[in-house]
This record gives structure tokens, C-alpha cells and sequence, in this order.
């Protein structure tokens, strides 16, 4: 009897503590009132805490969060997503571009030329001494000086290894007796320079210059090496665009050292350093040397035509002076660490950031909270918030209790919420399509999610129109490929994999898959079983874990499913690619470069390519797409790599969401205007549909003003 009294009457109690809990949280009013400091204060939550405090070595949503307040980039995107100035003040793009002189083919009725005779005729061209196309003329019309770098020699070492196997690599000695070369400084950048010069030169005149001709090596080097030494140390022509930054005058750092173009300079070395794993490599590999001119202006020259290399200058500048190669070994050395060892990546840097941006970091208790205060001499002015709080709060229904007393600011609202709350005249609500989409990726390093045929029966055999309906209540829609949905690289003409479990058990029952007498598929005697995991916290990833899991059980697979705390989920699973299946979600830009998720290259460790996708097409066109700056041109590229990763299906594709957040109508945008006067203006939304654009202007006040427009 006493068992079961104790059986019936817990639950009560429990759920008579839950809600006490509730309603005995203090309003936001009461803590202002006992804490006016309360208003100066930003808290928001997230399921998880950041991985790391350093922008060139973070990949993740949280450690951005945070960063962006604690750092700031050469240039950043406005409320219409064009390029505007932040650390520099204004820039400059044009070009380089060199050929060698092939004296070696005949130049229509010219003959074999020589370096100046090759400038005369051009110059000839450039006068209309010649019939030439539009093109040509704008090509050369766009050349702002032509000048010969004479022939010279010099001596170049290369290290190979024989074979795969070979441990060590043996020295190759190349002896370079380069023919004169003709430079030209462009206005800006030109693409089609060469195909237009061919017109004038001749249509092989680039193409059949032969390098290797130019080269003597000490050893014996196979035909296949020797042409790639001619390519790399003699190529026939070459694009070197330029990006030469101005920057703002004594920005300062949070410890007060006034930032410069040596800054700009090390961030550059600090992502390619290879001691440092940056994720970020393959946004700068494209880049030829950083040059500072002087301490407000540096200049960056790229080893070929690259797109986005503007963009990638958002990224947050590091200070040089903290460090630098002497900073980190003494920092070694106090640590008791080996300083040839030890990189940024051990650096306590990366857990006591100091940036330039508008927040000081103050305090980061794992797995509980960051707290970052005001930068009072930030460059653009102090914000209007005194102390930013990010709070990690793991379970969603947690987040919204506080967000309903007050103790959370904003709230990313759930699917099944989104009518109610955005009807809620307390909420300023803002909502929007997702830059962005969710995905089940599998590991194509391991069996049997090496063959694109039981990739596409795992998405066959997932409802992702149920998800779509019961787990987002209509707030998503299906999405077939990498890109964003609401730009024109997405290719809208790829159909979603269809939902046939039928289909997708005779697709694997084609590459060998038979069920056996308990209904599961083995192959060669062992039994489809595998992992499928997911961040803990997350209430729709956790909903997809178990529809997935079922859609597949139907059709005869064993799948077991995990869930994980974020950071361990990431570092230890996600970066070191040791996963059959995973649930995740990439939040996109409006930029179509995918190098860093989609190319082979970036298949390694603590890189974004973890499902190891290989493919030498996609690869083809994710550098085409880099290289091209006609949009038309990009678009056709992009079109083809969506199709060509639908078909492969790395991903399940599952939906892009439309978000929404909800704000207390107390948080506005607060201004001071020529004379002194405050303005208080709603929050509203950018282009893209972000609200946080004019964070740093944002305040919380005691009671919302009346807005005119509201009525």
C-alpha cells in the first residue's frame, strides 16, 4: 500500500514543483527593480557552448556567435548585402597579369616575335591600327601599363618522394632559364585577357608556350613531373588579381594596441600555418603573398582569378603583438609545453580572446555561459549595451520558461509555437526563410555508404514530407542540393528524392542487400547496422533521429542512434570523421563557393568535408565557380554541382526551415541625433531577413514606446 501511494503521489509533487518553479520565476520588471543594471544587460541562450574563442580556428555556430561581438574584419556586408568598410576604411581591386614572349610560333602575318615586338603590335591593337573585336578592345582598352620582365635564370629546388610508400622525399634541383615575360597592370580584373589577346596573338599562342623547354633538372624526372614543374614554375600566362586595403586610423585592440597592416598580415600566416589546422584554409589558399606598404595600408595579391576574395575579409583580425611566434613560446615556456610544439591551437587565446570588435571578453564557465562586456573605445562608439551574457541552455523548453520570465532576451521560437507567440502582443516577432538547410550525411570513407546506390535507398526510404508536416508543423519545405534556396545557384529543376521504401529495398537488393529469415538486410553474411547520431538538446534533430530510424527499420536496416553533447559531438566525433551517419545543418551565405564543404581536398581532419565526398567533376567546377566572375557563367557551374551531389547523395537533403524569434517589444534601436536629442526606431529586419544588424544600437527599456506606425 505504501509503494503505491508513493507511485501516485510523486508525479503530483513533481508537477506541483515544476509549477511553482514557473510562476515563482521573478518577472522581468522585478529584476530591473531590484537590479536596475538588469536593462544594461543582453542575455541569450543556445543550446550549446562555443568550442573555441578564435575566429581562424572555430567552424561552429556558437563560437561565431561570440566572436563576431569580440572581433571585427576588414569589411562586413550592409542592410542591402553590399561590401561596406569596418576595420578598413575603403579598397582597391585590380589586376596583374603576365605571359611569357612564345618566341617559338608564327604570329599572323608577323612571324616569331620578340618581348618588344609582341608590346608594339599590342599597342597597335590598343590604337585601332586593327580590326578587332569589342571584347579585345575593352580587354586592352583596360590595361593600364605593359612592360617586359627580361629573361632570366635562377635555380629552384622541389622535394618528391618516389613512390606513395617512400618515407623521406629526395631533393629535385631545377635549373629555370625563363624567356622574357610580358607584364601587364589592369584597371581591373579581366577574365577573358588571354582568350581576347589570342585573337591578336594567334588562338595557340598561350597554349603551346612549353615550358619544360625552359627547364634542366639535375636527376632524372619523369615526363608527368617535369610537366607539372613546368606548370607551377613557368606557367604560359598568369592572373594575379589585387586587393589593396586602406585601413582606419588607431582602432585599437582591448588591451589598447592600436591595430595595423601587420595584423592584417599575421591573421593571413596564422590561418595557413599548417601547425594551426585551420578550417579556414581553402579561403586563402588562393592567396599569393600579403604585403604591408605601411602601417595603414596592406596589400594582398592572389596566385590566380578567385571571386569571393573579397568576403573572405570579414573574418576577424588577430593581434599580431599576442601572438607571434615569440608570444607563443613564451607562453610555452610558462606553461612548462614544448615551444616547437606548440601552436595557436594550445594557446590560452582561444579561452581569453582580445579582438578590436565592440565586446571585451570577461568570463567563460564551460558549458554554462560567456559573459563579454562593453568595449568603451570601440571605433564606431561604444555599444548601447553595457554587458552581452551568452548562456548555454541545452533543453529548448528550459530556454523558453526564461525567455517567458525575462531571465533570456530573445527566444528562437519551435515550429509548433510559431502561430501562438507571433500573435503575442508582448513580442516583437521576426521570421524567414533559412540561409541555411538540415541533413543526414554519411561517412563515404566506410562501408556500405561508399556506393551512391544505398545512399540514395537511405533517402528513398525516409518521409521527409512528415517531418516537414508533424515535426515543423509547415515551417520548412524540401531542399535537393548544397546551395541556397532563395539564390539563383540553386538548381529548382532537381526533384526531391522521392519517399519509396519499396523502391529503395529493390535498389539495395540490386547491390546485394537480401533480408534474411528476421526481416534485417544482410550482405555477404552481416547484418546493415550502423549509428546514426545527433547533438543532444535539439528537439527536432532528436525527432528526425527517430523517423529516420524507423523509415529505415521498415526496409530491413539496424540502426542504432546517439545523442551527444555538443562539444563532444563536434570535436570529437564531427572533426575527427568518426561517424557512420550524422544529423547536422549548415547555415549558408549568399556566396556560391563551396570549396571548403564539397571539395575533396577537404576531407581531412577537422575540416568541413567530413562525409568525405570525392568527386573529380564537382571538383572541376567548385573552381570553376571560384575563378568565374560572369554570373550567368556561375550559375550554369552551379547548376551542374547541385545536380552532380543530388545524384551522388552525400546528404539526405532533408528541409530548409523558415525561422522565427521573438523580442520583448521593450528592446528597440536607441539614437542620438545632430542635436542631441534620443530616438528611439523599431528593430526591423534586413534584406536577408536578420534582425541583429544594429545590435550594437539596440537598448532594453523600462516599458515599450508607441511607435506612429503602430496605430
Amino acid at each position: 500500500m505504501t509503494i503505491r501511494r508513493v507511485l501516485i503521489f510523486t508525479p503530483i509533487l513533481i508537477i506541483l514543483f515544476l509549477l511553482q518553479s514557473y510562476f515563482w520565476v521573478p518577472t522581468y520588471e522585478e529584476q530591473s527593480r531590484g537590479n536596475p543594471e538588469r536593462l544594461n544587460e543582453y542575455i541569450t541562450a543556445s543550446i550549446g557552448d562555443a568550442s573555441t574563442l578564435n575566429p581562424v580556428l572555430s567552424a561552429d555556430s556558437a563560437s561565431s556567435q561570440i566572436e563576431s561581438m569580440v572581433f571585427e574584419g576588414l569589411i562586413d556586408r550592409d542592410e542591402n548585402l553590399n561590401f561596406r568598410g569596418r576595420l578598413a576604411t575603403s579598397w582597391q581591386i585590380y589586376e596583374e597579369a603576365f605571359f611569357y614572349v612564345n618566341e617559338k610560333i608564327d604570329i599572323h602575318g608577323y612571324g616569331r616575335l620578340r618581348a618588344k615586338e609582341v608590346i608594339e603590335l599590342l599597342r597597335k591593337a590598343k590604337a585601332g591600327d586593327l580590326k578587332i573585336s569589342k571584347e579585345t578592345k575593352s580587354s586592352l582598352d583596360n590595361i593600364r601599363d605593359i612592360s617586359i620582365i627580361p629573361a632570366s635564370e635562377s635555380l629552384v629546388t622541389r622535394y618528391e618522394k618516389n613512390t606513395e610508400r617512400d618515407q623521406q622525399k629526395k631533393e629535385v634541383r631545377v635549373r629555370v632559364m625563363a624567356p622574357a615575360r610580358i607584364k601587364m597592370l589592369l584597371h581591373k580584373v579581366d577574365q577573358d585577357l588571354f582568350n581576347n589577346l589570342s585573337t591578336i596573338l594567334g588562338k595557340h599562342y598561350f597554349s603551346s608556350f612549353n615550358g619544360e623547354s625552359y627547364l634542366r633538372f639535375d636527376q632524372e624526372v619523369g615526363q608527368k613531373k617535369r610537366a607539372k614543374y613546368a606548370q607551377e614554375i613557368l606557367p604560359s600566362t598568369e592572373h594575379n588579381p589585387i586587393i589593396v586595403f586602406t585601413l582606419r586610423p588607431d582602432v585599437k585592440f582591448h588591451d589598447g594596441h592600436i591595430l595595423d597592416a601587420h595584423d592584417v598580415k599575421f591573421t593571413y600566416e596564422a590561418i595557413i600555418n599548417p601547425k594551426n589546422l585551420s578550417p579556414r584554409v581553402a579561403d586563402y589558399e588562393p592567396v599569393k603573398r600579403v604585403e604591408v606598404i605601411d602601417p595603414l595600408t596592406v596589400r594582398i595579391i592572389y596566385k590566380r582569378l578567385y571571386s569571393p576574395a573579397l568576403g573572405t575579409w570579414a573574418m576577424g583580425i588577430l593581434p599580431e603583438h599576442l601572438l607571434n611566434d615569440k608570444a607563443l613560446r613564451d607562453e610555452a615556456k610558462r606553461t612548462g609545453k614544448d615551444p616547437n610544439k606548440f601552436s595557436l591551437r594550445q594557446s590560452s587565446f582561444n579561452r581569453h580572446p582580445i579582438g578590436c570588435g565592440p565586446f571585451v571578453f570577461r568570463e567563460w564557465k564551460s558549458d554554462q555561459y560567456i559573459i563579454l562586456d562593453r568595449f568603451d573605445e570601440y571605433w564606431e562608439g561604444p555599444p548601447n549595451y553595457k554587458r552581452y551574457i551568452y548562456r548555454v541552455i541545452p533543453d529548448l523548453l528550459t530556454q523558453e520558461m526564461e525567455f517567458y520570465a525575462g531571465t533570456v532576451d530573445s527566444y528562437g521560437v519551435q515550429p509548433h509555437q510559431v502561430e501562438r507567440l507571433k500573435r503575442d502582443p508582448q513580442y516583437q516577432s521576426f521570421s524567414g526563410p533559412s540561409f541555411g538547410y538540415t541533413y543526414i550525411g554519411y561517412n563515404m570513407r566506410r562501408k556500405p555508404f561508399d556506393d551512391p546506390r544505398v545512399r540514395m535507398a537511405l533517402s528513398m526510404a525516409i518521409d521527409v514530407d512528415k517531418i516537414i508536416k508533424y515535426v515543423l508543423y509547415g515551417q520548412g519545405e524540401r531542399i535537393t542540393g548544397p546551395f541556397a534556396k532563395q539564390t539563383d545557384y540553386y538548381n529548382h529543376r532537381i526533384k526531391p528524392v522521392p519517399y519509396d521504401p519499396e523502391g529503395a529495398l529493390s535498389l539495395l537488393e540490386k547491390v546485394g542487400w537480401k533480408r534474411n529469415k528476421e526481416g534485417w538486410l544482410e550482405k555477404d553474411g552481416k547484418r546493415f547496422q550502423f549509428t546514426l547520431i545527433t547533438n543532444s538538446g535539439n528537439d527536432l534533430r532528436k525527432a528526425i533521429l527517430t523517423i529516420a530510424q524507423d523509415g529505415w527499420k521498415q526496409i530491413g536496416i539496424d540502426v542504432r542512434t546517439d545523442l551527444l553533447e555538443w562539444a563532444v559531438f563536434i570535436q570529437e566525433r564531427v572533426d575527427k570523421a568518426d561517424f557512420d551517419a550524422l544529423i547536422l545543418g549548415w547555415s549558408m551565405g549568399i556566396e556560391p563557393d563551396l570549396y571548403q564543404i564539397w571539395h575533396s581536398s577537404q576531407a581531412n581532419p577537422y575540416q568541413l568535408n567530413f562525409v568525405g565526398f570525392k568527386n573529380k567533376e564537382a571538383d572541376d567546377l567548385i573552381i570553376k565557380i571560384r575563378q568565374e566572375y560572369n554570373h550567368e557563367k556561375q550559375v550554369e557551374y552551379c547548376h551542374r554541382l547541385h545536380e552532380i551531389i543530388a545524384t551522388e547523395q552525400p546528404y539526405t537533403f532533408l528541409y530548409v526551415t523558415r525561422w522565427t524569434a521573438v523580442l520583448d517589444k521593450r528592446i528597440v534601436i536607441k539614437e542620438i541625433d545632430s542635436k542631441g536629442n534620443t530616438i528611439y526606431k523599431k528593430i526591423t529586419p534586413t534584406k536577408t531577413g536578420g534582425y541583429t544588424f544594429h545590435f550594437n544600437k539596440w537598448i532594453k527599456l523600462s516599458a515599450a514606446p508607441n511607435f506612429a506606425m503602430d496605430g
